[in-house]
């Protein structure tokens, strides 16, 4: 029996956590560690070990309620700051090559299944699913479809491995190419550039400075997440389900999805300034750490095949985007920019973008959020493609 059982309690244990991960941030002596171990794996990691030497149970009243009311709540405040006017002038070239890696997730995906389905458990799909989500647009979609298709927890974990592994190594690829861009645009035929008109046109339209938390604002921004949450919660148990994929909790996914972008459009936007997305992401972080109590450690030996599976699926990616960038003259800072907003979403293609032209952290930002926009949709479809490709 685990040595903490009230769910209360658990749930002091795991918030205790992710306050530490965070201290720990902070410090100056950790950088170098957090650029190499993103905090998402020891927020999921570091409860696993602690349900591994019996400190947390594996099964809790409290991870329940977290994943069905958390995560749609989550999911409404992360799409409020949405910025869908401003994505919509990023630019032919710009669409282009984000689309262009978009579907090179999707074929990536479903092809290196294929290859190495017959070395991987019978419910690989599911995990590759969930991470196509991540691969396109970030961990709130890998979430988000993961907990929709139903991946169980010793899978997700490995799943966060090859993430980690394989996409930061991907990012640190894009990186090195940035010395040889300028070569690389020669060879692509590029005549012209919208980077700097891009970054212009959102320095002008950016509005996303910040105020002060006010007591209002924080009670708008639990209703709103919450409220929306559960609505769409009750509205997917009446709605049917589509094969195994679009389940009841699919449709409460999709369904928030579409309030949030809704709401993107409207005052309620608003809320990004008060910091509606870092309520979000506290939601789903808490989810991560239900998550990582429910799976057993044993289940990384399962790791390695899905790594090559991976790393295949990366190369498809990018064959896809660059020929998608040469067909339309892209400049290889869109190249790398779409690149990296699909694999890792808002946090790190702005990196991505400054390194390919100084200030340009603001294109990086919305072709993340562009990212996080189609990760639901294409990650369902990767899910279900993978799903049938399962069968043969």
């Amino acid at each position: 029996m685990a040595l903490i059982q009230d769910p209360t309690a658990i749930l002091v244990y795991l918030l205790s956590i992710m306050g530490l991960i965070y201290f720990v941030k902070q410090q100056a002596w950790s950088e170098k560690i957090f650029k190499v171990v993103p905090p998402v794996i020891f927020v999921y990691f570091l409860p696993m070990i602690s349900t591994t030497l019996g400190i947390t149970p594996e099964a809790s009243e409290l991870y329940g309620w977290v994943k069905t009311y958390l995560l749609p709540a989550a999911l409404v405040l992360l799409l409020l700051s949405a910025d869908v006017k401003a994505i919509s002038k990023l630019g032919p070239k710009a669409l282009v090559t984000m689309l262009g890696g978009t579907v090179g997730i999707v074929l990536g995906g479903v092809v290196s299944l294929a290859i190495f389905g017959a070395w991987l458990p019978a419910d690989a799909w599911q995990g590759m699913g969930a991470l196509s989500g991540s691969w396109i647009g970030g961990s709130a979609n890998m979430v988000a479809v993961g907990t929709s298709i139903g991946v169980r927890d010793e899978l997700f974990g490995v799943m966060i491995i090859v993430d980690t592994v394989v996409g930061y190594g991907w990012m640190g690829v894009v990186i090195f190419l940035s010395a040889f861009q300028s070569r690389l645009d020669t060879w692509n035929k590029v005549t012209s550039s919208p980077v700097h008109e891009l970054s212009e046109h959102l320095n002008r339209s950016e509005n996303r400075q910040s105020v002060p938390l006010s007591f209002p604002s924080l009670i708008f921004m639990v209703v709103i997440g919450l409220g929306l949450g559960f609505l769409s919660l009750k509205a997917g148990e009446i709605l049917p389900d589509l094969g195994k994929v679009v389940t009841s909790f699919g449709w409460t996914v999709i369904l928030v999805s579409l309030l949030g972008l809704g709401l993107s459009f409207t005052p309620v936007s608003k809320l990004e300034k008060h910091g509606a997305s870092h309520l979000g992401n506290f939601f789903l972080y808490l989810l991560l750490t239900t998550i990582g109590a429910k799976a057993d450690l044993r289940a990384i030996t399962e790791a390695p095949m899905f790594l090559a599976a991976g790393v295949v699926w990366i190369a498809i990616h990018a064959t896809v985007l660059f020929f998608a960038g040469r067909a339309v003259k892209a400049p290889m800072f869109l190249i790398a920019t779409s690149s990296q907003a699909n694999i890792g979403g808002v946090v790190s293609a702005p990196i991505v973008a400054s390194v390919y032209q100084k200030g340009m952290a603001p294109v990086g930002l919305l072709m993340g959020v562009l990212g996080n926009i189609l990760g639901l949709y294409f990650g369902f479809l990767t899910a279900q493609l993978m799903e049938w490709v399962s069968r043969i």
